[in-house]
């Protein structure tokens, strides 16, 4: 891709293949065999216990001889693409007696304000647990209409998020959700529908 001995510079061939010119020098750095050795255990490791961070095989690598850390570990199983199996929060869950109201946005043009909101649930990890935020948004104009962060995963959440919303900003055409169990609630749909 790239000619040395080609009589246009370096620089300018970098330019006309549209890469970097410091990608045209680089060299990869090749993996130690230490490094091959932790990573062959890791592997091992991370295939008897799945759900076993760097944390956890760190202190399985150290009873095991090796002298290494948490970070090591961390960045090893980043480049052999291992991450720790865990059970991730079920913020968009569909509730079996909850009833699923259609898509409608499909082939929308959403080009003004208060046309279609989105209200979404997501959950921010913490150091020792994680907060759930609930905001709602106008789809057209990117704007946060409320929000809110909460230690539990509630109904109660959505529902005042929306009204809050609707207090503040009128009524939209429509409101768009994921789906999941707050916002298939009774509840939520009652509020929903008693606003138009």
């Amino acid at each position: 891709m790239i000619d040395r001995e080609h009589k246009v510079s370096i620089t300018r061939q970098a330019e006309l293949v549209g890469i970097s010119r410091g990608s045209v020098y680089y060299q990869p750095r090749t993996v130690s065999s230490a490094d091959l050795a932790l990573m062959r255990r890791i592997d091992e490791l991370h295939f008897e216990f799945p759900f076993m961070g760097a944390r956890a095989l760190r202190d399985q690598l150290v009873r095991a001889g090796f002298r290494i850390g948490r970070k090591h570990v961390g960045s090893l199983m980043t480049r052999m693409g291992i991450a720790a199996l865990y059970r991730k929060p079920g913020t968009s869950k569909k509730h079996p007696g909850h009833k699923v109201c259609p898509y409608l946005l499909r082939g929308l043009l959403i080009e003004r304000s208060n046309h279609v909101w989105a209200l979404d649930t997501t959950y921010i990890p913490m150091a020792k647990v994680f907060v759930y935020l609930t905001a709602v948004v106008d789809w057209a104009s990117r704007k946060v209409l409320a929000s809110k962060v909460a230690i539990t995963l509630e109904v109660c959440h959505a529902v005042d998020e929306l009204q809050d919303a609707f207090n503040r900003y009128g009524t939209p055409e429509i409101v768009n959700t994921d789906q999941g169990s707050q916002v298939t609630a009774v509840e939520f749909v009652t509020v929903v529908r008693d606003r138009g």
